[in-house]
């Protein structure tokens, strides 16, 4: 191979550098999924899911190295790409020298390490999404060995199916950065483990009323929704991979303006539909509109102009209160709607796709959002039926009316605060 140019190594270290910089603003999610589910559980389960989020991530990374980042990306896979391959070589090094990866793939420009802490976060985001619908009633230890089969084994297979080159892939399945990958997974590894886990106790009367349980602090909420709104530009615009020349530079900046228009758009319509429905401006609706928007153009955040970004964000504001709303109906109990978020949105989020991406279909979309959802929620209900048998999945009655908190982490988060104490509801 001929030596490289200076112009190559030049794209080479701008565009390993930009992806580093997509991976840490992806990284930051981290810290706005654990203050927005902070602020919208009880004061008496804080520590706990604060305790859940910080520990997931640090699994996710372990087990993305030893497991999953080898799964994901296998070279070539078996079955036309429907099992994947395995190779370790990654965890011992390997080879990412600029000449390698070039030789490998001449339209490759970045470190190979570069490509693993991006895709590690991601897979993070997903376990993420689960933290927050489990929250205030699972046990802590449950919770993370269903994070050590999640990270290590559930989400790579179906990630493999669509970025590592499988079926999906092959078939024309489009999903540009997630919306099915990382937040409809995430969404049904969340409703597998809800389903087994039970609501609240109070949550649903007998008579079939259903009782608000307000979170302990709407500021926290709030930020750790600018926090997300911020990262999603290294979620989605990482995902364009480079940015060392004019025509990738002008996408980049088009999945940046898209990305936050579709979260105005969900945020106002979630918004004016809460206005509507319940008279007032609900903050935790708006939230989660924005939340919604960001999810709804993830799928494909460069083909729409802006306008339609807003409106695809819109929709999806649109449709989160109704499945809110929906789930509690059902009796379906998720205190921070990440269900309704990342799995109901996420949906809308693939089948919009061909609205704007002439290379998209609505039979591959169908095929592949059916094929994420079912291999998720089955794999995963296997799973956390696994761990209830081996040591149960809930607390206690004492435990949760007393606070997960002191269940779970000896240890509260506000202890200076009446609130903070088993009177707490």
């Amino acid at each position: 191979m001929e030596p490289l140019t200076k112009v190559t190594e030049l794209a080479y270290a701008l565009d390993t550098f930009y992806f580093l910089l997509s991976g840490a603003l992806v990284m930051w999610m981290a810290a706005g999924f654990a203050m927005l589910e902070a602020g919208l559980v009880r004061a008496k389960n804080t520590t706990e899911i604060l305790t859940k989020n910080i520990a997931l991530f640090a699994i996710a990374c372990t087990l993305y190295m030893l497991m999953g980042y080898n799964i994901m990306y296998p070279g070539d896979g078996f079955a036309g790409g429907l099992i994947p391959g395995f190779d370790l070589s990654f965890m011992f090094g390997g080879d990412h020298s600029a000449e390698k990866v070039l030789a490998s793939n001449g339209e490759t420009y970045y470190s190979g390490m570069a490509d693993f802490f991006f895709q590690v976060v991601f897979v993070a985001t997903a376990m993420s999404i689960v933290s927050g619908a489990v929250a205030e009633r699972m046990k802590l230890w449950a919770f993370l060995l269903f994070a050590v089969v999640m990270t290590g084994f559930i989400y790579p297979v179906q990630g493999y199916w669509k970025w590592g080159g499988g079926f999906l892939d092959e078939l024309g399945f489009n999903d540009f950065a997630g919306s099915g990958v990382v937040h409809l997974c995430g969404a049904s590894a969340a409703l597998a483990g809800v389903l087994l886990l039970g609501a609240r106790k109070g949550k649903y009367g007998k008579d079939g009323s259903i009782n608000a349980i307000p979170g302990a602090n709407m500021p926290l909420a709030t930020l750790g929704t600018f926090i997300l709104w911020l990262g999603w530009f290294g979620f989605n615009g990482g995902s364009e991979l480079k940015v060392s020349d004019i025509g990738e530079a002008n996408a980049v900046a088009a999945v940046f303006v898209n990305t936050n228009m579709a979260a105005a758009g969900g945020l106002v319509a979630a918004l004016i539909t809460a206005r509507i429905l319940f008279g007032k401006a609900d903050l935790t609706m708006t939230l989660n509109g924005a939340l919604a928007g960001l999810v709804a153009i993830t799928a494909e955040p460069l083909t729409p102009v802006p306008l339609l970004a807003i409106l695809i964000g819109a929709v999806g504001g649109l449709i989160v209160v109704f499945a809110i709303i929906t789930l509690d109906k059902l009796r379906i109990d998720d205190p921070v709607g990440a269900i309704s978020v990342h799995g109901v949105v996420g949906m809308w989020g693939l089948l919009a796709v061909p609205i704007t991406n002439e290379e998209a279909s609505i039979g591959a979309q169908l095929i592949g959002l059916g094929t994420i959802l079912g291999w998720v929620f089955v794999t995963s209900f296997i799973t956390w039926f696994i761990i209830k048998l081996i040591m149960g999945i809930r607390v206690s009655e004492e435990e949760e009316w007393e606070g997960v908190d002191i269940g779970e982490c000896g240890l509260e988060a506000y202890p200076e605060f009446v609130g903070a104490k088993g009177s707490a509801t």
